[in-house]
């Protein structure tokens, strides 16, 4: 059974923003079930690594009949060493680690608004320092509202830290998140690089670097581990959702997503992902939404709007995601 083209766009629409939206809500949630953030991040690298690392070997399978010399990390990676490293350094290990790290200090609202949010602000300016592209008037304007909408929420927990709170230190971690994936979005941006070919490379990477690492700092008791307390079914089911949905569902969808609608109208579709999980937020978890919250979610949402209604259209051929 064939689907039109329409059909698929929208199914993959649905999908992507549900699994971003999941993703700030489990992964708040999750902190306070017993797994630790490093835990966490193990779960998501192993379950990427199930689908993609076979996936990436049988994609360069053909090459290697032939003779060639394709890939890196072992041929785990179907990209060569250099872009596997920029783009796996901050897409594919940091950014993991510190979005897991935050969640067990910051609310999942404050997520909702400074990582989805600060998304588009961080890249611009990257993709200004390293690419050189130039910032339209119109794009300024939006990235006002959102660094408005950031001062609201992470400055008002900054102060509190005043009076002995923790909740800024998932604020910051939120925020170098956000600056670490946009700089793997440039590095994709300035390579070229395909969005499957990207997401195995950046898998590969954290395979090959942060799982021995890990396995040899919590053997020796260096790192702390809760994953011999935590049961099974918690287990199997981050490395489920973080790695298998996270990463290659989300991945593939998102990536049908801009075939279909180009890559404004998906930027404009993904907006709905922070009030989204802010409502989550609220109502699995119980998180209140204070005015500032409210404020700042307006802000930031308002501002990715303006700024893509604004932009050009790119046809989507030419996106890399």
């Amino acid at each position: 059974m064939r689907f039109s083209s329409r059909t698929v766009g929208l199914a993959s629409a649905v999908i992507t923003v549900l699994i971003w939206t999941g993703f700030i809500v489990i992964a708040r949630a999750s902190a306070s079930r017993g797994l630790l953030p490093l835990d966490i991040a193990l779960a998501r690298i192993l379950g990427a690594s199930a689908v993609l690392l076979p996936w990436a070997w049988w994609l360069m399978r053909p090459a290697r009949q032939r003779g060639e010399q394709v890939g890196s990390l072992f041929g785990l990676s179907p990209l060569p060493w250099g872009q596997t490293v920029r783009a796996g350094f901050f897409g594919g290990l940091l950014y993991a680690v510190l979005a897991y790290s935050g969640f067990f200090f910051a609310p999942a609202a404050h997520a909702s608004v400074l990582m989805p949010g600060s998304l588009p602000l961080w890249t611009t300016l990257l993709a200004w320092l390293v690419l050189r592209e130039k910032i339209p008037n119109s794009r300024v304007l939006g990235l006002g509202f959102i660094v408005m909408g950031d001062l609201l929420v992470g400055g008002v927990s900054l102060l509190r830290a005043f009076d002995g709170g923790d909740v800024w230190k998932g604020d910051v971690l939120f925020m170098t998140a956000a600056f670490c994936w946009s700089a793997y979005s440039v590095t994709v941006r300035r390579y070229g690089l395909d969005a499957v070919r990207a997401t195995m490379a950046i898998t590969a990477f954290a395979f090959v670097f942060f799982v021995p690492a890990y396995a040899l700092l919590t053997f020796t008791g260096v790192l702390p581990t809760h994953l011999t307390q935590a049961p099974w079914s918690e287990i199997l089911f981050q490395t489920a959702f973080q790695g298998v949905g996270s990463v290659v569902i989300s991945g593939i969808t998102f990536t049908q997503m801009v075939r279909h609608f180009g890559p404004v109208r998906s930027t404009m579709i993904t907006a709905l992902v922070p009030g989204l999980s802010a409502l989550g937020a609220v109502w699995f978890l119980g998180e209140p939404m204070h005015w500032n919250l409210l404020a700042g979610l307006a802000l930031v949402t308002g501002g990715i709007l303006f700024g893509v209604r604004q932009a050009k259209p790119v046809p989507a051929a030419g996106v890399k995601a």
